[in-house]
């Protein structure tokens, strides 16, 4: 998995956040940006997000319906699988993300770890 631009993930967040299909103008009107970006960059990004296997489309009239493959956390989840899996040092790796974990989380994690429940 590659790392997201960042308009790739402000159109990533609007799709999660919709949690349903958005066609490219949908898209467009809940960026909120300024100045507007044209359609045809917005577009272009979805397309390649599409390409990427990030996002589905269908067709609806001449226009496509894109939604997320993966949620939120889904994605979030695979990316750090991903870096771990590039580390050279997994041990090492590990101690440094647990080590920055507030102690709540960290006890979630334990209860997650032992089959109870977050």
């Amino acid at each position: 998995m590659m790392r997201l631009g960042d308009l790739e993930t402000a159109v990533m967040r609007v799709l999660w956040a919709r949690g349903e299909p958005a066609t490219v103008r949908e898209v467009m009107a809940e960026l909120d940006r300024e100045p507007p970006l044209a359609y045809t960059t917005v577009m272009t990004v979805m397309d390649n997000l599409h390409r990427k296997e990030l996002l589905s489309r269908e067709r609806d009239g001449r226009a496509y319906r894109y939604r997320t493959v993966r949620s939120r956390a889904e994605h979030d989840a695979a990316l750090m699988t991903e870096v771990l899996a590039a580390s050279d040092d997994r041990q090492a790796t590990l101690l440094k993300f647990v080590g920055s974990i507030e102690p709540e989380e960290l006890d979630r994690l334990r209860r997650l770890m032992d089959g109870g429940e977050a």
